[in-house]
């Protein structure tokens, strides 16, 4: 066997050098130090070879020239530092894959102050567990290993062992829409509100929600008297810190009765019609109908209040009372006495009384429905009373007035009451009245006299319930 034995191998400019001779054989490089490539130079594993004793051992390069100070994708095999001292900011992962490995560090103790959001790409899941996850202790770092899609990312390095996947409500029904990082699912008929998951954070299974019941139906009118405007169906909402919007004066937050805390499991959803109308009639008039309820979960918006009539008789006799309900309904003429309003009790108040109703020649009027933010007009001997104004709520993420009166209606000599804002229906000037608006609850208009003219049937309610979901 032949053996040469070299201090150094020349430069072999233009040439490859070759070391070994193929299959078979072991090239030993023994030595204290041994030096690969050069400066700027790559050095590279041939196709299909493999490699053992490099490569990374759950580890990470830290990139301590790059301190994080706002929203940034980390790189696979690199750890940051993230500063948080102006505010929070978040962390979104890359996509997985097997063995990615990403680290993050509080870089000067301002976790507990300032929050850092870790958040997963896309549905990957963090823990085993769907949604972003929260480091707010002093101090904290975290490491994370990508391993499949069952798991996602796994914490193997973790300060604070509460930092897990926060699952947010998941749920179907009704018509859904987003806004930012809510979601709204809105009803305009009856339905089921399912919900598969909820959150991890009880506070966020605190729902935002508004409820409004079904309006009342106007009284017709006949002879010289009008009928009563129906009042607006009930108007109760919730707005829930987890998923704020500008709400109406009738938030009812934080009030226990009024909060609704979901659970995994699925919730009917009344939506309530509205009350018909009376149909055109001499003396006695045809009272109209009271509204029917809304229904989410423990909360139930009542019915508007039918609008009053004349008494029988001629001369007529005192006037009948209008409905009670959500909101009540206006008062017959003749001083008919205003419905009652907030029936059954809530609070805050699901709507207002009607008004009283007027008496007189050469007209006589109906008075106009309550509405869920103010009470109705009164009738005169001349004019009907205008309805009740509404609420307006953002929680659909435009602003909307809803669950307005009904006008009363009048005898042609006079003025018919005016709708009130948020879908209530017109009084009927010697016509018929003005319907409610549909999914409004909004109050109908009171039929108009000589001749006999009929009441309006009142707008139908409507159910909207508000989460965040990412």
């Amino acid at each position: 066997m032949s053996k040469i034995e070299v201090n150094k191998i020349g430069p072999q400019c233009g040439t490859t050098l070759t070391v070994g001779c193929g299959a078979g054989q072991t090239v030993v490089a023994d030595a204290a130090t041994v030096t690969l490539g050069r400066c700027g130079g790559t050095v590279a594993l041939a196709s299909g070879a493999t490699q053992t004793g490099f490569g990374r051992t759950g580890t990470v390069d830290w990139q301590t020239s790059s301190i994080k100070t706002a929203t940034f994708t980390p790189a696979n095999g690199e750890g940051y530092f993230c500063n948080t001292t102006s505010g929070g900011f978040t962390v979104n992962l890359p996509a997985g894959s097997a063995g990615a490995i990403v680290s993050v560090q509080d870089y000067n103790n301002t976790f507990d102050t300032h929050s850092l959001t870790i958040s997963p790409n896309g549905s990957e899941k963090i823990n085993g567990g769907e949604g972003q996850i929260v480091l707010n202790t002093e101090g904290e770092g975290l490491t994370l290993v990508y391993i499949d899609g069952t798991v996602g990312w796994r914490s193997i390095q973790d300060s604070a062992f509460s930092d897990v996947g926060d699952a947010f409500i998941n749920a179907t029904g009704g018509t859904i829409t987003t806004s930012g990082n809510d979601k709204i699912h809105t009803f305009t008929g009856p339905g089921t509100f399912t919900v598969s998951a909820i959150a991890a954070c009880a506070a966020q299974n605190i729902v935002s929600y508004m409820v409004v019941a079904g309006g009342g139906g106007g009284t017709a009118g006949g002879g010289s008297e009008g009928g009563g405007g129906g009042g607006a169906g009930g108007f109760r909402e919730v707005s829930s810190p987890s998923a704020p919007y500008t709400a109406s004066p009738l938030d009812g937050y934080p009030s226990a009765p009024n909060r609704v805390t979901l659970t995994a499991t699925a919730y009917p959803i009344t939506v309530g019609s509205g009350g018909a109308g009376g149909p055109g009639a001499s003396i006695p008039q045809e009272c109209g109908s009271q509204g029917a309820s809304s229904i989410f979960s423990t909360i139930t918006s009542a019915g508007g209040g039918f609008g009053g009539r004349a008494g029988p008789g001629s001369p007529p006799a005192s006037g009948v009372a209008g409905g009670n309900g959500g909101s009540g309904g206006g008062g017959g003429t003749y001083q008919g006495a205003a419905g009652t309003g907030n029936t059954p009790s809530t609070s805050p108040a699901q709507g207002f009384n009607g008004g009283p109703g007027g008496s007189g020649s050469p007209g006589y009027a109906g008075a106009g429905g309550g509405g869920a933010t103010a009470v109705g007009g009164c009738g005169t001997s001349t004019t009907g009373g205008g309805g009740g104004a509404g609420a307006t709520s953002s929680i659909n993420a435009t602003p909307t007035v809803r669950a307005g009166g009904g006008g009363g209606g009048v005898h042609p000599a006079g003025n018919a009451g005016a709708a009130g804002p948020g879908g209530g229906g017109a009084g009927g000037d010697g016509a018929s009245g003005t319907a409610g608006t549909i999914n409004t609850g909004g109050g109908a208009g009171g039929g108009g006299g000589s001749p006999p003219n009929s009441g309006a049937t009142g707008g139908s309610g409507i159910v909207i319930i508000r989460y965040k979901f990412q």
